[in-house]
């Protein structure tokens, strides 16, 4: 069965939701490394940030599965590293990623809310 899905993701979190014009279902997937405090020093780019966790990523992907549309939404760079991620190894997948956009720390019902008009939007386009 297929489904529009909206990802939303941090470095450590995800929230997939599979979303319907009346239902929305939602799944988290967290990165279970240990947290660690990263340590920023001057005039060296990148010191002092967390890769992604390739685990995280894989696991993000396989659960969107059969989305015949997909918008992936967050905060910082993870969205655009999930979609690269996507690129690389889920291309298939990759070429149903219909937006990426960026997104505070919305409650999961403004995400849906967002994602269900973009989407509603954009199917009257496609």
């Amino acid at each position: 069965m297929s489904f529009h899905a909206c990802v939303w993701l941090d470095q450590r979190h995800a929230k997939i939701f599979r979303i319907g014009a009346m239902t929305a279902e939602m799944q988290s997937v967290t990165d279970d490394r240990p947290e660690h405090h990263l340590h920023r020093k001057a005039d060296h780019v990148g010191m002092g940030t967390l890769e992604m966790d390739q685990e995280l990523l894989h696991e993000i992907a396989e659960n969107l599965g059969s989305a015949e549309a997909i918008l992936i939404m967050g905060p910082g760079k993870a969205k655009t590293t999930f979609k690269a991620y996507l690129d690389e190894h889920f291309p298939e997948l990759a070429h149903r990623v219909w937006d990426v956009r960026a997104s505070d720390h919305p409650t999961d019902a403004q995400i849906v809310a967002e994602a269900r008009s973009w989407f509603r939007a954009q199917d009257r386009m496609h």
